[in-house]
């Protein structure tokens, strides 16, 4: 068995290194990770890239289209066998059909290639002649993401965290009040860790539900084909007596195995092999929930970028897996605000994500922050109210289709004035009631050669795939 898994590991780097060679001197692959978390609109994003880059009208600041040295774009087979196909088609019916609505949210991996024939740029541009570049974007739950640092952790570490984490929610009570009722280092009755690992599971829905980011484990939200099993029954006890057969013990087991058996292999088959990543962010809906849920938005992304091993790759780092070269951070939902507030949801995205920012520079990754909109929604209005020009957005309101205009405050110049109370833990803004509103997809009536109106995705795929496109 040993002298088998040695060889497993040697033909698979084996056959990462022929994979390397052919993407470097052939056909160059880049390989795109799409995440963030819940409602932060990456089904949205992707489907709307892809259009936009087969229809390329609305790209401009993507040079190697505005150009013209993109060609032709065209969607292939994806390469991987075992993973879900991405459904474009019928996500971009339903955002551009006659009664738009948004598609359903990622619940899986899932892949799509496109692939572009494209005029190299430079000297030798007439001297050689087109070449193909491959687009394969890989779609994952930012919920699955924030489960990775938990490689790095003991039960009894997790457990600390969670609990504490638990006591500070108020969506955690009746959790916490269940946690008393039992005894750790009684013997394991099934019956019990059942009822415990569903109440937990109900917490972390409404945690998220109330604005919450970092809801793990991930699974207990999206357990798909686990749901009931053993690896998914587990819950954070407080520490105590863990002896064989006891509650705690078997806890800590099946933490274990969770990580053995759901964590390492998501990482080792998927987010391993992403050399660059767009981490999408809803910071409107964590201001509009609140102090504590934007200091809990900011931890999550620290954590989250743990787990990414940044730099630049090379010819060899196909040995050791690739490294993400670039990091797109990307408040979304910029069609909520008029455009003049962008500047300052940039300045907040930039300051929220510092830490995990500042470590993925170290490291020498390519970073940058940006406000977007992967379909826009809303149009822009100014109306007078109290003798003053007053910037509004108007939709059509996804609740009952009617089109209504509305202001949703102004945020703060200056990012520290949101992110000082987060940081103290305040429970309201003291200053500033932020709203949100939930609008429907707008009818759209696209002319030929042009994709879906966004805000700034032509300066995102810029900043992605650019330099590749060269």
């Amino acid at each position: 068995m040993v002298i088998g898994a040695i060889s497993d590991r040697i033909g698979r780097g084996v056959e990462s290194v022929t994979s390397s060679v052919s993407e470097t001197f052939f056909e160059p692959v880049i390989r795109l990770g799409v995440t963030g978390l819940s409602r932060a609109g990456k089904t949205v994003f992707i489907t709307s890239l892809v259009a936009n880059l087969l229809d390329r009208g609305r790209m401009p600041a993507l040079q190697a289209a505005s150009s013209g040295r993109i060609q032709s774009v065209f969607l292939q087979p994806q390469p991987d066998d075992t993973v879900a196909r991405f459904d474009y088609e019928n996500h971009l019916a339903a955002l551009t059909g006659r009664d738009p609505h948004w598609p359903e949210s990622t619940r899986t991996v899932s892949e799509l290639r496109l692939s572009m024939r494209v005029r190299p740029s430079g000297l030798l541009s007439g001297l050689s002649g087109l070449r193909t570049v491959h687009l394969d974007i890989v779609d994952y739950p930012g919920e699955w993401l924030l489960d990775l640092p938990l490689m790095g952790q003991s039960y009894e570490e997790w457990s600390a965290t969670s609990l504490a984490r638990a006591e500070a929610r108020r969506e955690g009570e009746a959790f916490i009040a269940a946690l008393r009722e039992i005894d750790g280092a009684a013997p394991l009755e099934e019956p019990q860790a059942q009822a415990l690992a569903a109440r937990f599971s109900t917490y972390l829905r409404d945690a998220r539900e109330a604005g919450y980011s970092d809801c793990t484990p991930g699974r207990f939200l999206l357990p798909g084909e686990l749901e009931g099993s053993p690896v998914l029954t587990f819950v954070p006890l407080p520490q105590g007596e863990a002896r064989r057969g006891s509650l705690r013990r078997e806890m800590a087991r099946r933490f274990e195995a969770y990580k053995a058996q759901v964590v390492k292999p998501f990482f080792r088959d998927h987010f391993a092999r992403i050399d660059r990543q767009v981490v999408l962010v809803d910071a409107l809906g964590a201001i509009h929930s609140g102090p504590r849920a934007v200091e809990d938005l900011r931890g999550a992304m620290v954590e989250i970028l743990k787990a990414f091993r940044p730099g630049r790759n090379s010819f060899l780092t196909a040995l050791m897996g690739r490294r993400v070269e670039k990091i797109l951070f990307a408040a979304t939902k910029a069609d909520h605000l008029h455009h003049t507030q962008h500047p300052r949801l940039t300045a907040i995205m930039e300051a929220l994500l510092r830490d995990a920012r500042d470590r993925a520079d170290y490291a020498g990754a390519t970073t940058e922050a940006m406000a977007i909109a992967a379909l826009r929604a809303t149009v822009e209005e100014t109306h007078e109210h109290g003798g003053r020009d007053l910037d509004l957005v108007r939709g059509r309101l996804l609740e009952t289709g009617k089109e209504a205009a509305f202001h949703p405050g102004t945020l703060p110049e200056d990012p520290s004035h949101l992110l000082s109370p987060a940081r103290a833990g305040e429970a309201k803004w003291l200053d500033e009631d932020y709203r949100v509103m939930r609008f429907a997809p707008a009818r759209l009536s696209l002319k030929r050669g042009e994709g879906p109106p966004h805000i700034r995705l032509d300066r995102a795929a810029e900043f992605l795939l650019g330099d590749k496109l060269r």
